[in-house]
């Protein structure tokens, strides 16, 4: 099936990546928004394992834990040598008092609080107990998670947290785990191109997984970034094709940008966006799923799932055949960028 369809992520290791050009998003499965049972999270993973998905991604952040002890359970009856596993560093998951814990945008999580530590030993001590959480010898990619100021609050914040990371010995730690060939790859985990674009300059990375920042909504990266990820040969891991909500919902009341309310100029824009893909019979969502793999960098898109019937739906938009047309008309009618590359045009070499 075409899920299964392999890229590498492009590293400059003995053991490049490979990864299905769809993946599975974690962070739904730590509780994010809303509870997850039990059993709906582990269905999900086995349905997602059972249509081919081979990438799954997650994070010592997506409810404090419980997102990487979900995934542990599964990958036990699964397998670790069948997949290709992610995990972050940079928060570490610390046992505290009932008042001090720090959920995030998460529920009924464990009784613990974040502590950010970018420096080697904080890598290190995050590492560890990552793999502690899911039960498995070793990650295949290692990601540094959130020193944008998206997440860090502030651009002062960001570049403290990007400083500690090189002086304070995080990056230090991660080549020293990838040349060890404990992980086959490093990047890093964030909400925003521009810092993605700054650790490039700064050290060896094998790819990032970049979050809401390359839509049918938002082509900035194409400025600068992604050109130099071609330059590179750097893969991107793409989260948040649906900018966290509104290319999934449209432009309904209520409708999510950026994890708030849609702006009215968005709104308007997510409305001709759709009547384009009204005209080709072709859902909205559908459309957002396929269209960020039509640039070559993007290696995998990961939209998350809590339950099977959610993992059938993502299978089913991915495999949706959209007309040429519409992407040529989505252009012309200056609604994405005249230099995206087309899910149309990149389809002999996908």
């Amino acid at each position: 099936m075409t899920v299964s369809r392999t890229k590498l992520l492009n590293n400059r290791t003995s053991r490049p990546v490979p990864l299905t050009r769809m993946g599975f998003g974690g962070a739904p499965l730590g509780n994010l928004y809303r509870k997850v049972s039990d059993e709906d999270a582990q269905m999900a993973l086995q349905a997602a394992y059972d249509a081919g998905i081979r990438f799954f991604d997650t994070a010592p952040q997506y409810g404090l834990g419980r997102s990487e002890n979900r995934f542990g359970e599964a990958i036990a009856l699964i397998g670790r040598s069948n997949i290709q596993l992610s995990t972050k560093i940079g928060r570490l998951l610390l046992d505290c008092d009932p008042h001090e814990v720090t959920p995030e945008a998460f529920v009924d999580v464990p009784q613990k609080r974040i502590v950010f530590d970018y420096t080697y030993d904080g890598v290190m001590r995050s590492y560890e107990a990552s793999r502690e959480r899911i039960g498995v010898p070793n990650a295949d990619i290692l990601l540094v998670h959130d020193v944008c100021v998206f997440s860090q609050g502030s651009q002062e914040m960001s570049d403290a947290k990007v400083r500690e990371l090189f002086d304070g010995g995080g990056y230090r730690a991660l080549t020293e785990l990838r040349d060890a060939g404990e992980v086959a790859a490093i990047g890093a985990g964030v909400n925003e191109w521009q810092v993605c674009e700054r650790l490039l300059g700064l050290g060896d990375f094998d790819g990032f997984l970049l979050a809401g920042r390359y839509t049918l909504l938002e082509q900035e990266a194409l400025d600068s970034f992604l050109p130099l990820c071609e330059k590179r040969d750097v893969g991107i891991i793409l989260g948040g094709p649906y900018n966290s909500g509104i290319l999934a919902t449209g432009a309904v009341p209520g409708a999510k940008y950026n994890y708030a309310d849609a702006p009215e100029d968005i709104l308007d824009r997510v409305r001709k966006i759709e009547a384009v893909c009204a005209a080709h019979d072709t859902p909205l969502i559908a459309a957002a799923l396929q269209f960020v793999l039509g640039h070559p960098s993007v290696k995998t898109v990961v939209p998350g799932a809590v339950s099977a019937s959610e993992v059938q739906s993502n299978i089913a938009l991915f495999e949706r055949d959209i007309p040429a047309a519409l992407w040529s008309d989505l252009r012309s009618q200056g609604l994405i960028r005249s230099d995206a590359p087309l899910p149309a045009e990149t389809a002999d070499v996908a």
